[in-house]
C-alpha cells in the first residue's frame, strides 16, 4: 500500500504468534485488576458496541455526565490502572520516534458485531506524539480518511499482530472500524478483537 496518509505507518506482522500470545497473557492480568467495563456516549449515554479498560498512568473513559476525558483511575473500580506492559514500551521505543513514554494505553474489545465510527484521537495535549495501535484476534476492517470528516478515506484490513502508527500529519487522522471477520484468528480462545492503542496524553 503507497497511498496511505503521510505520517501513517502500517507494520504488518510485527508481532509473531508467541508476540501475540504474550501480549494476551499480560492483558488478562490487566483485566483482572481493571475489568472491562463499557463506555457510553457524552450527552446521550449510547453504550458504546466495544469494551474497553486501560493500563498506564492515565486511562480514556466517556459517559454520560461528564463525557471523553481522561483519568488516573477505573470507572467503576475507583483503582489505579495497573503499568503498562513492557512488550508495549518496547514497541513505542521502536516505533514512535518519541523521547517520552507513552501516559496510556486503551485496551478495546470488539466482538463479532462491535465496530468503531470514524473519529479522531484529540482528546490529548500533546499531538507531537504519534498513536501506536496494535491488532490481535481476528482480522478488522480498518478506515482511515484525512484531517477533516468530510475527507474522503480508504480501508484495508488489520490482521492479528499488525501494528499501526498514526503520527506526524496522520496524527489526527479520522479513523475507524468498519467490521469485525469473525473467526479469522485462533489466537482469543472465543474469538474477537482486541485493541491495544497508546497515546502520550500531556505535554512533557
Amino acid at each position: 500500500m503507497t497511498d496511505l496518509p503521510t505520517g501513517l505507518r502500517y507494520l504488518p506482522d510485527h508481532f509473531d504468534r508467541t508476540g501475540q500470545e504474550a501480549l494476551v497473557e499480560a492483558i488478562r492480568k490487566i483485566v483482572v485488576e481493571a475489568p472491562l467495563f463499557i463506555p457510553a456516549m457524552p450527552k446521550t449515554g449510547k453504550e458504546m458496541s466495544v469494551r474497553m479498560t486501560n493500563c498506564g498512568p492515565l486511562g480514556w473513559v466517556t459517559d454520560k455526565q461528564r463525557g471523553y476525558r481522561y483519568q488516573s483511575m477505573h470507572p467503576v473500580t475507583g483503582r489505579p490502572w495497573p503499568e503498562i506492559p513492557d512488550m508495549l514500551l518496547a514497541l513505542w521505543h521502536d516505533v514512535a520516534d518519541y523521547p517520552h513514554q507513552p501516559e496510556a494505553c486503551l485496551i478495546n474489545f470488539y466482538s463479532g458485531s462491535a465496530k468503531m465510527g470514524l473519529h479522531q484521537d484529540s482528546d490529548e495535549s500533546e499531538f507531537d506524539a504519534p498513536v501506536v495501535s496494535v491488532s490481535l484476534g481476528d482480522t478488522c476492517l480498518f478506515r482511515v480518511g484525512g484531517t477533516k470528516r468530510g475527507d474522503g478515506t480508504q480501508s484495508f484490513r488489520l490482521k492479528s499482530g499488525d501494528v499501526v502508527v498514526l503520527g506526524g500529519e496522520a496524527r489526527l487522522a479520522f479513523h475507524g472500524v468498519d467490521r469485525i471477520y469473525p473467526s479469522t484468528s485462533t489466537l482469543l480462545k472465543n474469538g474477537g478483537r482486541i485493541n491495544l492503542t497508546m497515546r502520550r496524553v500531556t505535554k512533557p
